[in-house]
């Protein structure tokens, strides 16, 4: 890959926001020899070596509720072989069992593609054994006992898997995605935002190029969405009472896709729903912002925290069936989760009160957000002995002397694949203001 540096980076405490980097080439060749040097300062190329080197240390994980199998194989087809793959699907099993159908679509998918991919139902009860017995009740749902429903709660779990599977990053992918190749690239581009970074604390967070819309008989391609839109004014407003100086820098307030080093990925906190993506942000600054009342942690104190966000050159264009009534959920989402921050100036929170009381008085029902603690601190010893009769537990790292008492509460153990089956404090609620 072929890729600007960025032009300009925001500081803010340990945290480095680099601005939109363009990718000039998305195969830029193979490895350099031993006499050939960058030839621009301003340019940089990422040899395919060094692109499938982080790759292959990269869990992909692919969130997913009832979308379309044939849509879904599309989004693995686009997935480099060498990654491991997560579905972290919260498909319905009654009265027809839509997972078990999920289940076997990509199991013939990774019989012919020779690829490991690792099926998991958000509501399997050793995904909740696992989490009660590391003491991560929070994620549970009280009146079934299982892991919540939700994008977020579905992340942290896969997040957890990929922890175990001793991956060093992870990447999400929305399962909704039209086209293999906006794929292919978004996890290609998410290898270069780590090797570009010289910190093992590193998001790289994707700006689409266009999303293209059907309008009369023609395309449109449509840069910004209204709920990016917003998100993006609303978190550079934060940035700049504190900097005092307006910026722009932040572009990719809800991007979906997005990676991360599995360091960072278990240092930060997590909030639900739609707001996940924005809470990344917020809960960088809260942490690793430098502001009153946060303590760093000495290696980010000799490090820091570098955020890349990186245009992709393919359209994306996702599955629209979902109508446009979550537009309104997200931006709520958002708007909810800067203004409950501690770090949230009291003139942006103004301004969000009141258009939070005039999105409630729409008469729409906002789910409440929920907060989640760091993963960093859990057992992964104890987690993984709740998931050790299920099937995946033979990629897990030897680990001798292990006792493991199987839990009552694992009684389907179907409930979890992987594919191939031979390879290789209370939570803060979301009162009104």
């Amino acid at each position: 890959m072929r890729i600007e540096i960025p032009r300009e980076s925001e500081r803010f405490g340990a945290v480095s926001i680099h601005s939109v980097q363009k990718v000039l080439e998305l195969d830029a060749g193979l490895q350099f020899q031993q006499n050939e040097a960058q030839t621009s300062q301003i340019i940089r190329r990422i040899s395919y070596q060094q692109l499938h080197g982080i790759e292959k240390e990269m869990a992909v994980v692919v969130p997913m509720r009832g979308e379309r199998i044939k849509l879904v194989q599309g989004v693995l087809c686009g997935i480099p072989n060498h990654c491991l793959v997560i579905i972290m699907s919260n498909s319905s099993r009654h009265p027809v069992d839509r997972f078990a159908i999920e289940r076997d679509a990509f199991l013939r998918f990774s019989r012919f593609t020779d690829k490991r991919v690792v099926v998991v139902h958000q509501k399997d009860p050793a995904l909740a054994a696992a989490f009660a017995a590391v003491g991560y009740a929070q994620i549970l749902d009280p009146n079934t006992g299982l892991v919540r429903s939700g994008k977020a709660e579905g992340m942290i779990a896969a997040t957890m898997l990929a922890r175990l599977l001793q991956r060093k990053y992870i990447g999400f992918v929305d399962a909704d995605n039209y086209f293999p190749g906006a794929v292919l690239e978004y996890v290609h581009e998410y290898a270069a935002g780590f090797a570009l970074s010289n910190s093992t604390y590193a998001m790289t967070r994707i700006a689409w190029h266009s999303k293209p819309k059907i309008i009369e008989d023609g395309l449109f391609f449509a840069k910004w969405g209204r709920t990016s839109r917003s998100t993006n004014l609303l978190l550079n407003q934060l940035l700049a009472e504190y900097t005092g100086f307006e910026t722009e820098i932040i572009k990719t307030g809800n991007a979906g896709e997005h990676a991360l080093t599995m360091n960072l990925a278990l240092k930060l906190r997590y909030s639900s729903g739609y707001s996940i993506e924005p809470y990344h942000y917020i809960n960088l600054f809260e942490q690793f912002g430098g502001l009153e009342g946060t303590v760093l942690s000495k290696d980010l104190i000799l490090q820091h925290v570098d955020v890349h966000q990186i245009e992709s050159r393919n359209p994306h264009m996702h599955d629209t069936g979902k109508g446009d009534e979550h537009i309104d959920e997200m931006k709520y989402a958002a708007m909810q989760v800067i203004y409950q921050s501690p770090i949230c100036p009291k003139k942006l929170k103004r301004q969000l009160r009141r258009e939070i009381r005039e999105m409630e008085e729409m008469e729409q029902v906002y789910a409440p957000v929920r907060y989640y603690d760091p993963l960093a601190e859990l057992d992964d010893g104890a987690f993984r002995a709740a998931l050790v009769e299920r099937p995946y537990a033979e990629f897990f790292p030897p680990q001798p002397h292990l006792h493991v008492v199987p839990s009552p509460m694992l009684v389907d153990v179907e409930e979890t694949v992987v594919l191939p089956p031979t390879p290789e404090a209370p939570l803060p609620t979301n009162g009104k203001p």
